[in-house]
């Protein structure tokens, strides 16, 4: 059956964000203390506006359990790459854009040393000035919700803009 691109619902993925930023879904394992739980609630917030995971092994994008998910779920790393990747499959697609071009529902990623990028908090609010001092986000590891994303220390950033989601 051929995926035809449909459309993400965005105020799903931000009234996730602003009801679990402060709480864990038990649905969910936890990783705060196993190396950060922001891309995981990144995930959470992504499911919630596109409602279908990807379940190819290694490359795809699911969380079944714990002990059961893609790196793709938990890894800041890995979880761009599922969401950049050039070859249509199952679940959401992003493009890389401009801060000016961002919009609620859709993540940001920081690196706070310039290597690589290592927090995924997701945007909540975009102002009407378009600068990035407009941006709200929710997040993990650091429980925030409507944080100016300008309140950041980082080296780096890439926003990540939901274009749809690939579905049957």
């Amino acid at each position: 059956m051929p995926l035809m691109l449909h459309p993400y619902d965005r105020a799903a993925a931000v009234l996730y964000a602003h009801e679990w930023a402060y709480m864990r879904n038990p649905r969910y394992l936890n990783f705060d203390g196993i190396g950060g739980d922001c891309t995981n609630f990144a995930s959470q917030c992504l499911y919630a506006g596109s409602q279908i995971m990807n379940f190819t092994p290694t490359f795809g994008w699911y969380y079944i359990s714990a002990e059961n998910r893609s790196p793709s779920w938990t890894g800041v790393e890995y979880f761009s790459d599922f969401l950049l990747r050039k070859e249509n499959s199952a679940g959401p697609s992003a493009v890389e854009v401009s801060f000016k071009r961002a919009l609620p529902g859709d993540l940001v990623q920081l690196s706070f040393g310039g290597v690589r990028y290592e927090h995924t908090p997701v945007i909540v609010y975009v102002g009407d000035v378009r600068d990035e001092g407009d941006i709200l986000v929710a997040a993990h590891s650091n429980d925030a919700d409507f944080r100016p994303l300008k309140s950041y220390e980082y080296e780096r950033i890439r926003f990540l803009h939901i274009v749809g989601v690939w579905k049957p």
